[in-house]
């Protein structure tokens, strides 16, 4: 026991009670050997109303109004009706499964045999089936039972289907989906037809409740609360007896039925490995979304849905902490828009082609007035089919006290009612107790000063009550100095009592409204009729009501009132989880019958572990041991006794205390005052309810004393025992060991036995010789060279059928020779470079192997080499990186091998760029005329500090096209001339320019057009300088040239524009006359330069808009200057010296001032 202070408050619950289950295809073909039902051609316009189809919390004042005809309505389930014959054969068979010397005794039968014999014919559902289809739903799983359909469609089909329509309303502040009135069916139909299960989205209640502190005015406001531990339940309901034996639940499952994952499954581990229970290696924790033996999958994933994740995950590590060596199967399903999750999941369990899991728990709930008739039918249903397979299903029998439909509310309005989920006859309701040790101020007698290294320290039974959180509960009454809990003077009115108006307690009593429909919504009214009372609840203390009564057992599950709760690790911290770190008192702290529910599922593992099968109902065998304990041990057995209890007793019967809860309303006795206590009668204080020796319906025959229990369990079916000899087994790595596994049969079992074995470390192997085995069989166990050495415990299982049995051996697997192998983390290198590192063999344990090395991981262009390889020490790894490797990080593997053993290291190499360098070419593409030049200018650009000259050539050339590279090799920039001869191939091609620098080469491509020569004059070409965009061209005819082209204005220190030119050595000058202009902004003139190279020394006459200029260029790569000229101009070159003259028009040209050297 955990011993601590004050948990921050937390309330969570969830609401939910629709079914409307998944796809569904036929599985099976059940109703084998039942007589149709359905008799009557179904006339749609005879209908019949189905009862108990519609929600009656739903407030009809919050209408808001119809839904979308088109909202789907997945997943509905119609539960359907058997013969009152077949009833009557099952309620037999059932009985006879559980009745010793029956020769039906533990002749559990498949979901196929008992659609066969007690599912609806065929022919009638196939009429159903064909109803549905008629009305456009899709009919997705017709399950083996023969007593359930799942269909879909949509809120439309639904209205004209079963005559109801589907409204928006809200209720408590949310939005929900309902029908409106109760459905109806053509009455052909009826005497098959019970209803569907659900047609609203309200979801059941989870049932636990969070530890909160306690407000001032309380009895340990500032005082130590004593949490409950796994090691103060074993402690405290004398578990450890069992385990001593050998039984912690190995090869039991234990399914846990949720509509949400848990937040994380390693929470379930480190509840486990905080309070001690790692050892028990059998354990494991598994979620499962089981679909349908056949048809689409109505089982989906739901995820992580708050706050009943906290659900999930307290069922988990209880059923855990009560059966450590068991499998926890978490089973969930989604909710559908109208069904549980949970529902669905247990639908397709125990439908399933193979065997559903022996024992279930449910800790969710709904009262059955707000269930429905339909709904409390699917209930029962499953659970009568569950248990013909063999299933013990426990049930949370609920937290509000008899109030079963006020569940976390400050007061009762309803009256009494009791949990639909746990009312039934073929399950066990799980009742709540609180310890009186508080109350009686012994809490020093029964928990220790100090904690164990799991936190236990609860030193033996305590004396319990029933689990009561209310005002309305004598005790608390007492306890703060009132006489009564009622009443204008009674504590539930006074100032402090306030504060305790409350729901919060154990749930329990009668069966009120299984079947009928009450008159006033939630309340157990009209017709309403309880479920029949069960043989086998005979018993002292149970009322002759002729109902089923709850709960059945009961254990403890207060939320910390008298300074008792529970402790588990739920980590989403988002929706009032804990850390599940450092000392558990920081841990999330709760309370509830869902707590006890899956703690008495585990406590049923252990028995079905001991009779080696499953058990059914083990409700017959609790009530048969009880009675027997009442009459015999009498007073011996009163909880109240606390450690003095007779150490015989296998049920602690709870005599003090009651679970009664504040109230209004029905069932409610309040002669005065504000708020009553909830009353069998209204006109004198008879608390609902209180206990009393024997049976009561606050704690049911009470708690338990598992060991006892355990040890009273009859074992009359044939079984086997499993035993190893030797049972401690130590081998070396690499070698084997054997081990004797024995088989000892019991109650004449003589079937075989197939053998497994689990918990294996590591590179360990087992084989049996013979498998399957009937008397014994050899276990073999093998380590390779690289299993994991240490301690283990493995557990032998063997299975026959529905029978389990397992041992447990433990192993040391020690270490042979070995070698370590370890390298530099991390290393560099540059392109074109090596880097060395060295590779350390460590010998370890003797070993003496040369060990052979290799690389692995290597990225493109890098190479590996060891010197030695193989090595006994050392070896030196050396990396070369070509001028092209891939650059970046990359992790290498680095291996050696060596005596059968392979052990690898890790080493980061980063590869860097080297000195490098690119080329461009601008313009990129050129347009030459045969007989023509063309240039691009080719830049080289330095990467990573290259400094190297780079040698440029061209490729790709048409024929009579040669090219020609200034300067040649080049550091920065070079000029491309390409040079075509008049026979030039004309055409378009890519020439690719090509850069080299020793062993590094790049390239880039410029797109040259080659046109055909215009019908110049002898000696006269045309070519476009510069980047024009698009391409000029020239022609001559009649004494006139034609030039057309783009580019910009010759000017500034770079030009572009058609050239029609000859090529002039020596001194020349030119003359022309401007015939015409298009288009008027057009400059054309007449120009002497020195190259094509758009940047050289130039002289331009130019006419412009009227007007003449003369623009001139006197170094290569310089500005240009301009100065207006008369209307005639013409360039001139004498020597080493080129001007522009300029003259009147026409004849006289005499020479410019302006010159320009070459």
């Amino acid at each position: 026991m955990l011993r601590r202070l004050e948990l921050a408050p937390l309330y969570l619950g969830a609401l939910a009670c629709l079914f409307i289950s998944g796809p569904a295809h036929a599985q099976v073909r059940p109703g084998g050997h039942a007589p149709a039902r359905i008799t009557q051609r179904v006339d749609e316009r005879n209908l019949f109303v189905l009862q108990g189809s519609t929600h009656r919390e739903i407030d009809r004042d919050n209408d808001l109004g119809d839904v979308d005809d088109d909202l789907p309505m997945t997943h509905i389930l119609l539960q359907l009706r058997r013969s009152p014959e077949q009833e009557r054969e099952l309620q037999q068979f059932i009985d006879e499964l559980h009745t010793e010397g029956s020769p039906n005794f533990h002749r559990w039968i498949s979901a196929t045999e008992f659609g066969q014999r007690f599912g609806l014919a065929e022919q009638d559902l196939e009429t159903i089936t064909g109803w549905l289809k008629s009305h456009g739903f899709q009919v997705n799983v017709v399950y083996s039972s023969g007593m359930v359909i799942d269909f879909s469609g949509t809120a439309r089909q639904v209205r004209q289907a079963f005559h109801t329509p589907i409204h928006h309303f809200e209720r408590r502040g949310e939005r929900h989906i309902a029908n409106v009135n109760d459905t109806q069916v053509p009455v052909a139909l009826a005497p098959a037809v019970v209803g569907v299960v659900s047609l609203n989205d309200v979801k059941p209640v989870a049932l636990y409740r969070m530890h909160k502190p306690s407000r001032n005015f309380t009895f340990n406001s500032s005082g130590a609360t004593y949490a409950m531990v796994p090691s103060d339940l074993a402690t405290i309901y004398n578990l450890n007896p069992v385990r001593g034996a050998g039984y912690a639940g190995q090869g039991q499952t234990i399914a846990l039925i949720e509509d949400t994952n848990v937040y994380s499954a390693t929470d379930w581990t480190t509840f486990r490995s905080t309070f001690g229970l790692t050892g028990y290696s059998s354990a494991s924790f598994k979620t499962i979304h089981p679909g349908p033996s056949s048809g689409p999958n109505n089982c989906i994933n739901p995820g992580v849905i708050a706050p009943n994740d906290a659900e999930a995950i307290l069922d988990a590590e209880w059923a855990s902490a009560a059966a450590p060596g068991a499998a926890i199967q978490m089973v969930s399903c989604a909710d559908t828009s109208t069904t549980f999750g949970g529902l669905i999941a247990m639908e397709n369990l125990v439908n399933s082609n193979s065997q559903p899991p022996a024992i279930m728990s449910i800790s969710y709930g709904q009262c059955e007035t707000q269930n429905g008739a339909t709904a409390n039918a699917a209930y029962n249903s499953v659970y009568q089919q569950a248990v013909t397979e063999g299933v013990s299903i426990f049930v949370a029998a609920g937290d509000s006290g008899a109030a079963g439909c006020d569940n976390s509310v400050s007061q009762a309005t309803h009256g009494m009612g009791v949990n639909a989920f746990a009312s039934t006859p073929y399950n066990v309701a799980v009742g709540g107790t609180d310890f009186s040790d508080t109350y009686s101020g012994t809490n020093s007698i029964y928990w220790n000063s100090t904690n164990t290294s799991t936190f236990g320290s609860a030193l033996s039974y305590i004396p319990e009550i029933p689990w009561n959180s209310s005002c309305a509960g004598q005790l608390v009454s007492n306890y703060e100095g009132y006489t009564t809990p009622y009443g204008a003077s009674g504590f539930c009115n006074s100032d402090v009592g306030a504060f305790l108006q409350s729901t919060v307690a154990g749930g329990g009593g009668p069966s009120g409204c299984a079947t009928g429909t009450p008159s006033i919504a939630g309340v157990v009214s009209g017709n309403c009729v309880g479920w029949p009372k069960p043989s086998w609840q005979s018993i002292l203390g149970n009322p002759n009501d002729g109902v089923r009564d709850t709960p059945d057992v009961s254990l403890f599950a207060a939320d910390g009132l008298w300074s008792h709760y529970y402790v588990f690790c739920w980590s989403d911290i988002a929706n009032g989880g804990a850390a599940c770190s450092g000392d558990p008192s920081g841990w999330s702290g709760a309370g509830g019958t869902s707590f006890a529910s899956p703690i008495m599922a585990g406590i049923q593992a252990l028995i079905n572990q001991k009779a080696g099968s499953r058990q059914g109902n083990p409700n017959p065998e609790y009530y048969h041991l009880a009675a027997n304990e009442y009459s015999s041990n009498g007073s011996s057995c009163n909880s109240s006794n606390g450690n003095g209890v007779s150490s015989a007793c296998i049920f602690y019967d709870v005599t003090q205390g009651d679970m009664d809860v504040n109230c209004m309303g029905p069932n409610c006795y309040q002669p005065s005052g504000s708020t009553g206590v909830l009353s069998t009668s209204t006109q004198s204080y008879n608390p609902a309810y209180g206990t009393t020796t024997g049976w009561d319906f606050a704690t049911g025959i009470g708690s338990v004393n598992v060991a006892n229990l355990f040890a009273s369990w009859p074992s009359t079916a044939p079984s086997f025992l499993l035993s190893a000899a030797p049972s401690s087994l130590s081998f070396t790595q690499g070698t084997h060991v054997t081990t004797a596994i024995t088989v000892t049969q019991q109650n004449g079992f003589g079937g075989k036995i197939n053998l497994s074995v689990s918990g294996l470390p590591s590179g360990v192997t087992a084989s049996f010789t013979p498998n399957p085995a009937t008397t014994s069989s050899d276990l073999t166990l093998t380590a390779s060279s690289t299993a994991a050495t240490g301690d283990a415990t493995v557990t032998i299982t063997g299975t026959s059928g529905g029978l389990t049995s397992s041992t447990p051996i433990t192993l040391s697997v020690t270490v042979v020779g070995n070698f370590a192998l370890s390298a530099s983390p991390s290393l560099s290198i540059t392109q074109g470079t090596k880097v060395t590192s060295t590779i350390t063999v460590t010998p370890q344990n003797g070993f003496a192997t040369s060990v052979s090395l290799s690389a692995s991981g290597l990225t493109s262009g890098v190479s590996a080499a060891f010197s030695p390889n193989p090595t006994t020490a050392s070896s030196t790894l050396t990396l070369t990186a070509t001028s092209n490797a891939t650059t970046g990080t990359f992790p290498i593997t680095i291996t050696g091998v060596g005596g059968g053993l392979t052990h690898n290291a890790t080493v980061s190499l980063t590869v860097n760029a080297g000195p490098n360098f690119t080329i461009s070419a601008s313009p990129g593409s050129l347009n030459v005329t045969q007989g023509t030049t063309g240039t691009s200018n080719v830049t080289v650009t330095p990467q990573n500090g290259f400094s190297g000259t780079v040698s440029l050539s061209a490729s790709g050339l048409p024929n009579g096209v040669t090219f020609l590279f200034n300067p040649n090799p080049a550091t920065a920039s070079s000029t491309l001339t390409l040079i075509a001869s008049s026979t030039a191939t004309t055409g378009t091609v890519t020439v690719t320019v090509t850069g080299t620098s020793g062993t590094l080469t790049k390239s880039t491509t410029v797109t040259l057009a080659v046109t055909a020569a215009t019908n110049f004059a002898s000696g006269w070409l045309d070519s476009d300088v510069g980047a024009v965009g698009l391409a000029g061209s020239a022609t001559f005819a009649n004494g006139t040239f034609t030039v057309n082209g783009a580019g910009q204005q010759i000017y500034g220190t770079a030009d572009s524009f058609n050239f029609a030119y000859q090529i002039l050595s020596g001194d020349g000058s030119i003359v022309a006359r401007v015939a015409s202009i298009s288009p008027a902004t057009a400059t054309p003139g007449v120009l002497i330069r020195n190259s094509l190279d758009p940047s050289d020394m130039s002289a331009f006459a130019a006419y412009y808009q009227s007007t003449a200029y003369l623009n001139y260029r006197t170094t290569t790569g310089g500005s240009s200057s301009q100065a207006s000229a008369p209307a005639g101009t013409l360039p001139s070159r004498t020597y080493t010296s080129a001007w522009p003259c300029t003259a009147p028009i026409p004849p006289r040209w005499p020479p410019a001032s302006s010159t320009m050297s070459r």
